[in-house]
Order: structure tokens, then C-alpha cells, then sequence
């Protein structure tokens, strides 16, 4: 599948365009966000991408895009981005795995049991599944480090909540729709609660800050509460 082929170019302002591939929540075109996001990277020095699910966001400094007697800034860029992506097609890399303990239920997953009614199983038989998927970072969002998940089992989707949680504890994993997410720091949010991870998603002190990156492929591995605690006190990434 080429890159060049449909995308539009959007001005922000002077110093932000969006590409977009697309307007869905579509893994084939998250596909091309983050193929096109990496090679924009690679080949546009000073040029920051930031893919979402079916666009990427570029951020530049117009000055030095200048070439006295040339064409304009924004010309040159733009013909800089379509000839980046011309004729390249999209590979599927080897991503990084990422493995994602979960103490599911409970306090820690209020809302299993309604999940488990709306999709006519057993808590279980949610949990079976949800650890069955392979997952993939379609792009980070909401909140620093909040990842969206792309490739939940369509036979747990369920809606959010009606009436959105004030505070939803750091490290808790959801269900939004067709999607899962993790909650890296304590927020607002109305995605059902199914289960908690002891891991800390989002370190500012940390290099990078978030623990998950766009593109990683991710598991989810049920634990018990036992491991939980021993996790949340060593501050092991997985064992």
C-alpha cells in the first residue's frame, strides 16, 4: 500500500499542518499514520510528528524552511512532505511488546459485571478474552501517557458510562466503545472500569515519560492480588 496516496494537508497555523489519511477508526489506516509518521520523522529534521488514529500532526519552525531566492517556506515543506512519502510503501515492522499485568474486577474493575451482562458472558469468559487480544498503540491522547488501544474483541465493545467518574485510579484499564485504554494518572473518565494494572504509565521523570509508545503492541496478563501488591512495592515493569 503506497503512503502518497489519499491524504490531505491541513494548515493550523504557520507552524502546524495535520495530514489526513482518513477519518475512521480503521487499523489499516493507523497503519499508515504511524509508517508515514516515521518516515516524516527520519527524512524532515526539526519536523515533530505526532500520529493519531488517521492523522498526523506536524510541528515546525517556519524559519528554517526559508531559502533565500527559492520557492516559500510552506511550498517547500509541502513538496518536502510529498516527496518523502512518494513511492514508499507501508511496511509492518517488528514492534515492541509490551506485556500489561492486570488485577481484573473488583475495586480495581467495578464494572466487569456489567460488562460481562451487555456482552452475555461470564466475568471469566471477559476476562479470557480481553487477555486473548493483540493490541496495538494506535496513538496516545486524553491525558500524557493515555493509550489507545486498537484490536479489542468486538464482543466486549460497550458504551461508556452514563455518568462519568470523577476520579478513576492511575493504572486502571477500560473499555470505551471499541476500544481499550489505561488510565496513566488519576482523572475524570466515563470508559468502564474492568480491571487495574500496578505499572506506572507516565513518568515525567522518566526517558521517554510514557511507558507505552505509538505503534507497541500490547498484552494484557491477569494477576492476582498477591502479584499485584508485589509489583505496585518493587516497581517491576512485568514479570
Amino acid at each position: 500500500m503506497a503512503l502518497n496516496g489519499d491524504f490531505s494537508i491541513e494548515v493550523l497555523s504557520e507552524e502546524a499542518w495535520l495530514l489526513r489519511f482518513g477519518d475512521t477508526i480503521d487499523a489499516a489506516v493507523n497503519a499508515r499514520v504511524h509508517a508515514a509518521a516515521g518516515r516524516l520523522q527520519a527524512a524532515l529534521p526539526g519536523v515533530e510528528c505526532v500520529p493519531a488514529y488517521a492523522s498526523v500532526l506536524l510541528r515546525f519552525d517556519p524559519l528554517q524552511w526559508i531559502d533565500i531566492g527559492a520557492a516559500a517556506p510552506s511550498q517547500r515543506l509541502h513538496d518536502a512532505v510529498r516527496a518523502s512519502l512518494r513511492d514508499a510503501a507501508v511496511v509492518v515492522e517488528d514492534a515492541r511488546v509490551v506485556t500489561i499485568p492486570v488485577l481484573y474486577g473488583g475495586e480495581h474493575g467495578p464494572d466487569l459485571h456489567d460488562v460481562a451482562s451487555h456482552a452475555g458472558m461470564t466475568e471469566a469468559e471477559v476476562i479470557t478474552r480481553h487477555t486473548a487480544a493483540d493490541y496495538r498503540v494506535a496513538m496516545l491522547g486524553f491525558a500524557p501517557g493515555f493509550p489507545y488501544l486498537l484490536g479489542l474483541d468486538p464482543a466486549l465493545a460497550m458504551p461508556r458510562r452514563a455518568d462519568p467518574r470523577l476520579n478513576v485510579a492511575a493504572g486502571s484499564v477500560a473499555i470505551g466503545g471499541m476500544q481499550t485504554g489505561i488510565y496513566p494518572q488519576a482523572l475524570p473518565g466515563g470508559w468502564q472500569l474492568i480491571g487495574r494494572t500496578p505499572l506506572v504509565l507516565f513518568e515525567l521523570a522518566s526517558t521517554p515519560p510514557s511507558l507505552l509508545q505509538p505503534g507497541d503492541r500490547v498484552r494484557f496478563r491477569a494477576i492476582d492480588a498477591q502479584e499485584y501488591e508485589r509489583l505496585a512495592a518493587t516497581g517491576d515493569s512485568d514479570a
